[in-house]
């Protein structure tokens, strides 16, 4: 491979651009769909490392992050036929979210050290990052380039893409479970029936109107909920997936909008239930948590169910 020295450029489907500044020099750059919180959290917190790390075959065995400046971070991925390949380096500079230097090795090459800068710039909610690697001379260089690093880099970053949507969604989203002394048939009813649900459901305080109560798919469940204040609370809730008595998938409107899915399990005669509610946006969320208190409601309304599922024993 004959590689230029001026600004030599390559890119892709996936935004990765590869650049040759001077003969000691690569640089890569991908834009990611994500701010630059999440990015820079997934390249420095050994819980997201691993999950997007090399390539789709590789297993990685260790991920070690010591992540403040003299620190340092090693991995160790392993290959399909079994084969180990450890990289490991010290961080230089750690600016977050902004930026981050270390050194880096691959441990079975003495020698063969490089300096890593890593900028994250973000704009509308992108995330442009720029990794720029300095070598130690143009052969070593040239010898990471030609080793496969180009296509290495872009199914990772891909990978890193992946991530990234995960994480966002886990920052949309809130998860609550409760165990019921209740079989599974009966929890499902004080779930979808309104002679029960008007008995329960809303925070400590919180009283029911329900206008309209359609359990079926793109059936409708129009209500308010009244406040201790006197505050009524316009919801609308359409149902997507009715599969009694295990599942039920709902949207909810008009704000916040958010997609819940609830689960019953049956646990020895009793009933697991999850409630898993993913908002449609970040802004959605915050509002959910800070103005309405949506995770303490959450859990004061789960109480309620328990209390009320004791007048039916």
């Amino acid at each position: 491979m004959n590689l230029k020295n001026d600004a030599a450029t390559k890119q892709d489907g996936n935004t990765l651009t590869l650049t040759f500044p001077s003969d000691r020099e690569t640089v890569m750059t991908r834009v990611f769909n994500a701010p630059r919180r999440l990015v820079f959290a997934a390249m420095t917190q050994p819980e997201h490392v691993r999950q997007w790390y090399g390539l789709r075959d590789h297993t990685m065995k260790v991920c070690e992050i010591d992540l403040q400046v003299g620190g340092k971070w090693r991995y160790v991925v392993q290959m399909p036929d079994g084969n180990e390949f450890a990289f490991s380096g010290e961080y230089l500079e750690i600016a977050p979210p902004d930026r981050l230097v270390s050194t880096e090795r691959f441990e079975a090459i003495p020698g063969s050290d490089y300096v890593a800068t890593v900028t994250f710039v973000e704009q509308d909610g992108k995330t442009t990052l720029t990794s720029h690697l300095r070598y130690q001379s143009p052969e070593h260089r040239d010898g990471h380039v030609n080793s496969g690093m180009e296509w290495g880099m872009r199914e990772t970053f891909t990978r890193l893409d992946e991530h990234l949507v995960d994480m966002a969604i886990t920052e949309r989203e809130i998860v609550m479970t409760r165990v019921y002394a209740a079989p599974r048939e009966l929890v499902w009813q004080t779930w979808t029936e309104p002679q029960h649900v008007v008995h329960w459901w809303g925070p400590d305080g919180f009283s029911l109107t329900i206008h309209e109560m359609d359990v079926r798919p793109g059936g409708l469940w129009h209500f308010h909920m009244h406040g201790p204040d006197g505050t009524d609370y316009l919801n609308q809730i359409v149902y997507v997936e009715v599969a009694k008595p295990e599942r039920l998938v709902y949207d909810h409107g008009p704000t916040p909008r958010f997609r819940s899915t609830v689960t019953f399990a049956e646990q020895g005669g009793q009933t697991a239930l999850t409630m898993h509610t993913i908002f449609e946006s970040a802004a959605d969320y915050t509002r959910a948590v800070n103005v309405f208190h949506a995770i303490e409601g959450g859990k004061q309304t789960l109480g309620r169910l328990a209390e009320y599922l004791t007048t039916l024993s």
